[in-house]
């Protein structure tokens, strides 16, 4: 349909778990105890195309950049449908009463008003209707399976634009006939879901309308249609994920070589941070001088994969390997650090109040509930983080002194109330003991996860002081070790082959890249 121009966006719900915790071979084979040259030089499937290579760059043409493009697109369209159950297309809704959406009214208005002039005419134009119907028809075709060759004969039969054209000519024409005809058609293709419409479309008399509303519930159908094919498809991707997102980005590699760039500095540092703990622990008096230190390449790996926790989304490149999963990340960081301050306002609650509050377990739910609510888009930039943390300090005062008249006990006094106010508020500063331990004790938590083959089906101890974001801590964590293993499967070879190069790579030797990096 003329200036049908309807967008179609990825819906983006709840992500899904993996059902895949086991590390690759390639980077199996990358000993824990033993990194030997021998081990680092061995033959990978990331093939020449190394991100540490030491040939000079190569410049990328704009077909390759588009191939590369396109490789990501389907990519990352591939990963989204396998892993996120509730992934589905839908139309893009354009915000009320933004320009474009005026823009595109008047225009779409326009042309409904010029047909329905050319049809009320003496004698009727039927020109833009043909050109309709002509379209209505190749819409209708492409819902068809390929042994629908009855219904695609007729389809071509009543909607032969040459024949209507031969009727138009001599004033002979059905449109109200050939508007019969597709709702009909359209009813015997829809879904379930599309009954209704189907029914309010052979209740409309006016023929305008009727063609008008013909082509948004076409729409509809399409994108049944597409989301139809999207769950079929499904169980095969899931089934195929890794190898063909492996091969996939492999690609992207050859068509860009500086495809891995972001990658190997993610890794680097978690690298050089390392081994400068080595050397510092080497140095330690009373350390055993004869045991030499060894690097952990799955250590390190995990280190690297504990940064996206606390990871600038806004300001900081994600690595090339996880663009996929860059929304799930964010997403998970942004609950992460709301639970983070949760759990400080517990503890810190319970440090001045717990003897008054013992015993009373709605309590402790209701306050944690209240700021949940109150810490809600605490990750906007046009968040006030100290504001908030004081309203949430007020709100606990008034809780806990309902509760303790409820029980016939006296209320906190100002300065207790004004103390525990003020500690909350100081809770914004990034460097507050409370938060530090609260972090330090949930990283602690999230690198015991990455350490189990199967995090689904045996979670780590929780760390004291988070037992009052435990629930939310363990369904957390379990996405973000599924998110990590299923990475580690898809790009381990490319992993691997980065430790080679920075490593053991002459320019690393000759350099001292894998040294630790002087302060």
């Amino acid at each position: 349909m003329p200036f049908n121009d309807e967008k179609q966006c990825v819906g983006e719900d709840q992500p899904s778990d993996s059902d895949s915790a086991r590390f690759s071979e390639s980077m199996a084979s990358l000993s824990d105890h033993e990194c030997s040259r021998q081990s680092f030089t061995s033959d990978s499937s990331s093939k020449s195309s190394s991100p540490a290579s030491t040939s000079p760059p190569r410049i990328v043409t704009f077909d390759e950049f588009m191939a590369a493009t396109r490789n990501l697109t389907n990519l990352t369209l591939a990963h989204e449908i396998a892993v996120n159950e509730n992934f589905q297309l839908r139309q893009d809704a354009l915000p009320e009463n933004s320009l474009v959406g005026r823009v595109k009214h008047i225009v779409h208005q326009a042309f409904w008003d010029i047909l329905e002039s050319e049809l009320s005419a003496e004698p009727p134009e039927y020109e833009h209707a043909i050109r309709l119907f002509e379209e209505i028809r190749e819409t209708l075709l492409s819902f068809l399976t390929p042994g629908g060759n009855r219904l695609r004969n007729q389809i071509c039969e009543v909607l032969d634009t040459d024949l209507i054209r031969q009727q138009a000519e001599h004033n002979a024409v059905d449109i109200q006939g050939l508007a019969n005809y597709v709702i009909s058609t359209m009813g015997k293709l829809c879904a379930p879901v599309r009954d209704d419409d189907i029914r309010e479309l052979k209740a409309t008399s006016n023929i305008v309308e009727v063609l008008r509303q013909i082509f948004h519930v076409l729409d509809l159908m399409k994108m049944d249609m597409a989301n139809f094919t999207i769950r079929s498809i499904r169980p095969h991707l899931q089934r195929q994920l890794v190898e063909y997102e492996r091969s996939k980005f492999q690609e992207i590699l050859e068509e860009t070589p500086s495809a891995l760039d972001e990658t190997t500095k993610w890794i680097e540092e978690s690298v050089n941070e390392e081994l400068l703990s080595l050397s510092e622990t080497a140095l330690t008096p009373g350390a055993e001088s004869s045991s030499k230190p060894s690097l952990s390449p799955t250590l390190v790996l995990n280190n690297s994969y504990l940064k996206l926790l606390q990871w600038d989304y806004q300001k900081k490149e994600l690595p090339e390997t996880l663009v996929t999963d860059e929304a799930r990340l964010q997403e998970l960081t942004e609950k992460l650090n709301q639970l983070k301050i949760i759990a400080c306002l517990s503890l810190i609650t319970n440090n001045m109040v717990g003897a008054i509050t013992e015993g009373v377990p709605e309590l402790a739910n209701r306050l944690k509930r209240i700021s949940a609510v109150l810490l809600e888009g605490m990750n906007k930039e046009t968040f006030n983080m100290k504001e908030t943390l004081n309203s949430v300090g007020v709100q606990t005062c008034v809780e806990v002194n309902k509760s303790l008249t409820d029980r016939g006990l006296p209320t906190l006094n100002a300065e207790v109330q004004a103390n525990l106010v003020g500690q909350f508020s100081s809770i914004e500063e990034q460097d507050h003991p409370i938060r530090t331990l609260i972090d330090k004790r949930i990283q602690q938590y999230m690198k015991s996860l990455l350490c189990l083959p199967s995090p689904q089906k045996c979670l780590p101890p929780m760390p004291g002081g988070l037992a009052v974001i435990q629930q939310e801590l363990e369904a957390l964590g379990s996405q973000y070790a599924s998110i990590v293993n299923l990475n580690k499967q898809v790009y381990g070879p490319f992993y691997a082959n980065i430790f080679r190069k920075l490593l053991f790579s002459e320019e690393a030797e000759g350099k001292g890249l894998a040294s630790p990096p002087s302060s």
